[in-house]
């Protein structure tokens, strides 16, 4: 069994520990906080030990009745490997404990390619990432990115990409955080970081990124041009997307055209907290002139880095060396079928 900690048990920590422990092959030996919370309060019902950066709380902790184990050193000190799930910026600030104990450490997006010196994505570099003792899970975006220019760039070639992003303004639980009436440019200048993100896993691929910030918390739309490298058909793009165990088609017949109705529509497929794992492309945007393709895609941002980073853990851990070995593991385990 892998023995994962996970260092920020916050809106991808929590959801990383429940994939994680979903594992046949993995087992949550701990979780983080830094004050009580009600996501403490989820991580002690799960039964997952609780550890505290600052061992001087323990008694605010235990003041309401929840437990702590130690503090986060102890954890990592029985990790095999640690999801460092903290706030964007945090976790770079948490490497030179990891480099001091020697374990094994992934990152989010909202870190730095840097900070790893190593981006990572199931479809695209598993096997570049056996062993590593550092990686980085690139953002939600970049993820729902990759995912879909590889498939194509595989099966028909890729040219040119050029992609927009209307980013929700905040998750759903943030209250302090707006935009609450306007449509932010982020940035105001092009290219925004999606793409250079995109080129740390899929370096070849020529991408320009424009991204905008809305006021809906449900998820981020992507608008998106592919130049082919060859002509094709629409069954043809449809048929790649089809064959992708993490690409869902949103079918006409639903009558889904937003994404509030996919979000609602993936919480009566009865997924844990409403999570849409997977791209959801709308199948009528689906259209191809000559050597383009246009589509549009929906990306849950609390969600689709959770499998990615289950299949990091295997990669580093080194035993499943087959990505699509550990791709099926972590879809099946999590009862996932894609929409």
């Amino acid at each position: 069994m892998i023995k994962v900690a996970v260092n920020g048990y916050g809106t991808i920590g929590k959801r990383v520990a429940d994939a994680v422990a979903a594992q046949p092959d993995m087992k949550v030996i701990g979780v983080s906080k830094t004050k009580p919370s009600h996501e403490a309060f989820v991580a002690k019902s799960r039964g997952y030990p609780l550890y505290i950066a600052d061992i001087s709380r323990k008694a605010a902790f235990e003041k309401v009745g929840l437990p702590v184990s130690g503090n986060v050193e102890e954890m990592l000190k029985a990790a095999d490997i640690v999801v460092d799930a903290t706030p964007g910026g945090v976790g770079e600030k948490n490497k030179p404990i990891y480099q001091k104990l020697g374990i094994k450490a992934i990152w989010q997006g909202g870190e730095e390619h840097e900070v790893a010196g190593f981006s990572f994505n199931s479809d695209c570099n598993y096997k570049d990432a056996i062993g590593k003792q550092f990686a980085r899970v690139v953002s939600c975006n970049t993820t729902g990115l990759c995912r879909v220019i590889k498939a194509i760039d595989d099966k028909i070639g890729v040219a040119k990409v050029t992609a927009v992003m209307v980013r929700r303004g905040a998750d759903p639980h943030v209250v302090k955080k707006g935009p609450i009436d306007a449509v932010v440019l982020d940035p105001t200048t092009i290219p925004s970081h999606h793409g250079p993100d995109v080129n740390t896993v899929l370096p070849h691929i020529n991408i320009v990124t424009m991204a905008m910030i809305v006021p809906t918390t449900q998820m981020h739309m992507h608008a998106i041009q592919m130049e082919l490298k060859k002509e094709t058909t629409r069954e043809e793009a449809l048929a790649v997307m089809k064959a992708h165990s993490r690409i869902g088609l949103v079918q006409s017949s639903t009558g889904i055209k937003s994404t509030a109705e996919l979000k609602e529509y993936v919480m009566d497929l009865g997924r844990p907290r409403s999570d849409l794992w997977e791209n959801g492309v709308f199948e009528a945007s689906v259209a191809v002139v000559g050597k383009n393709l246009y589509f549009f895609q929906a990306i849950h941002q609390e969600a689709d880095v959770v499998i990615e980073n289950v299949d990091a853990i295997r990669a580093m851990a080194g035993e499943v060396t087959d990505p699509e070995v550990s791709i099926r593991m972590t879809n099946e385990s999590l009862g996932f079928v894609a929409i």
